[in-house]
């Protein structure tokens, strides 16, 4: 947006803190300050919420797909624009576009691709999320077992090459398949290392935080549960406060009782934060899909195969914030911390999404008192506001 322009809000969330009868001053595309409502001076557009909030736009860090299109299918720029797309319009304003275990001409694939939508500014696009495949066959999931291998040399140059290449780079792996030293030499070159789809021992996983992993990918997913002899992955990921994970919350990957437990349990400065996981069926019409030869079938909000193994998630950011709020019964404001500045924060802090602070991108939503999603902005200009004609007047 070129020149000033003030969104006014009766409530207004920068990624941390409540504001009530607040002013977001944009100049440019960016967010130049956030002053109080009677302050503001008169900008040269703007628009003003009486009801509802205003909202940074949400964080996603594991994005199979979207909008009928899927990573694996076509590891493309044009794919990636796409699912960026996709979520865009459900309010996902920073994605990773995220590759599941596939073969390394995939895999090259997809970060050719990654490296593509960067460079041409794909809007939505915050990175790269390569989960697997150095992953345990033992908690594969829906991954394809086959195309699990330990990480090569070969395997370590391409990533290390990668992320000097790409805004963001997350790699899912398990422990007990990567050596610790691998997990330290990619920490050490800016990849994000995330642990999943592990078996691993809570010792194992705690030398893996120590030598620079920093998340955890869907905890209680895919992974080593919290046992009283053995905590095992879970336990580990709570108890560690250098780690933070993710959390798939849709009520059928994660019971809301374990939430609650693990939310209290958590041990800073690490978070939860919320991913949704999402497959290609997220923001469109379609039944199913097929992922690695596999039929994937949608049904009663959710994504299975046949023999009922859960499959990503049939899920968006706004409908996990929701479930956090009316089902867990979390205050609103740590749910959206939960899709905004806390998911952000896992890029090492160096990442300006997830916040409405000066300098950042003026990424924002307006949401009703429901939650529900009334308008999505990108950069100060409007990309869905049907709805949210309806909910303001212009200044």
């Amino acid at each position: 947006m070129s020149g000033t322009a003030n969104i006014t809000a009766r409530r207004l969330f920068d990624g941390e803190t409540m504001h009530e009868n607040a002013t977001l001053v944009i100049d440019d595309g960016l967010v130049a300050d956030i002053v109080p409502a009677n302050q503001a001076k008169a900008p040269t557009a703007g628009s003003r919420f009486d009801t509802g909030l205003v909202v940074p736009g949400f964080v996603d860090l594991q994005v199979n797909g979207g909008g009928g299109y899927l990573l694996n299918d076509d590891p493309s720029v044009d794919t990636v624009r796409a699912i960026c797309a996709a979520h865009i319009r459900l309010g996902t304003t920073s994605i990773l576009p995220t590759l599941i275990t596939d073969g390394p001409d995939k895999v090259r694939a997809a970060i050719d691709a990654a490296i593509a939508a960067h460079r041409a500014g794909v809007p939505g696009f915050l990175g790269l999320h390569l989960e697997g495949p150095h992953l345990s066959i033992t908690r594969k999931g829906a991954h394809y077992a086959a195309l699990m291998r330990e990480m090569s040399p070969d395997d370590m140059k391409l990533l290390i090459e990668a992320a000097a290449q790409l805004p963001h780079l997350m790699v899912t792996l398990a422990p007990e398949v990567v050596s610790t030293a691998q997990i330290s030499e990619l920490a050490n070159a800016g990849v994000v290392v995330s642990l999943g789809h592990s078996d691993c021992s809570a010792a194992r996983a705690l030398e893996a935080a120590e030598a620079g992993a920093s998340c955890v990918t869907h905890l209680f997913n895919a992974m080593s549960p919290l046992s009283h002899r053995e905590p095992g992955l879970v336990g580990a990921t709570l108890e560690s406060g250098t780690l933070s994970a993710g959390l798939i919350a849709d009520g059928y990957h994660v019971d809301p009782i374990a939430i609650r437990i693990a939310l209290a349990s958590k041990r800073g400065p690490g978070h939860l934060f919320l991913v949704s996981d999402a497959m290609s069926v997220t923001g469109s019409e379609l039944t199913s899909f097929t992922l690695a030869s596999q039929k994937i079938f949608r049904r009663d909000g959710r994504l299975t195969q046949e023999d009922g193994t859960l499959a990503g998630a049939d899920l968006d950011m706004r409908t996990a914030v929701s479930f956090m709020v009316e089902t867990v019964g979390l205050g609103i404001d740590e749910a959206l911390r939960m899709a905004t500045s806390y998911p952000a924060a896992c890029m090492r802090g160096s990442s300006k999404a997830g916040n409405l602070k000066p300098g950042s991108p003026a990424d924002f939503l307006h949401l009703s008192e429901m939650l529900d999603l009334q308008g999505v902005w990108l950069r100060g200009i409007a990309v869905q506001d049907t709805a949210a004609r309806k909910s303001h007047h212009a200044l």
